[in-house]
């Protein structure tokens, strides 16, 4: 009398399992982060890896991880939205203000955390290979204070 129940309870589950919708992936190692060319409105040399939501989209969340060659920078900028940033590895510089001024940047090191607000005007520069992770809501935008700045108007 049991082994019927065993199958049929088997059964069930296969056909529940079957029928449930694909899921994109919510979970990753480092070695299933897909790396890609970082989009035109940052510096070339940058690689992005999407990990959660579209970070181009109108509204929703996103999870972003940006891996930066040395000595890389981008201009000063702001975004529509709340930046939270976490510095994986390498060290990550950062300076407020409207002029990219070296000497007035501080370091954070792997580990370290900010969130920068959508009215703080600031700067970044990778000391050593840096990767960082950018969580908040999309869409992701760049906006520089000096528009000459924008990679994506050089053409």
């Amino acid at each position: 009398m049991r082994l019927p129940f065993l199958v049929v309870l088997a059964f069930s589950l296969t056909v529940v399992f079957a029928a449930q919708p694909t899921y994109a992936q919510n979970a990753f190692t480092p070695d299933q982060v897909k790396w890609g060319p970082a989009p035109p409105f940052i510096p070339a040399g940058a690689q992005l890896a999407v990990l959660e939501g579209d970070p181009m989209a109108s509204s929703g969340d996103f999870t972003i991880r940006l891996k930066m060659p040395d000595g890389y920078k981008i201009a000063p900028h702001t975004h529509p939205h709340r930046e939270n940033v976490t510095v994986l590895s390498g060290t990550l510089k950062v300076g407020m203000g409207d002029q990219f001024d070296a000497s007035k940047m501080m370091s954070f090191g792997s580990g370290s955390f900010a969130y920068l607000d959508p009215s703080m005007h600031h700067y970044a520069a990778a000391s050593g290979e840096t990767v960082i992770q950018i969580h908040g809501m999309s869409p992701v935008k760049f906006n520089y204070i000096n528009p000459a700045d924008d990679p994506s108007m050089k053409k």
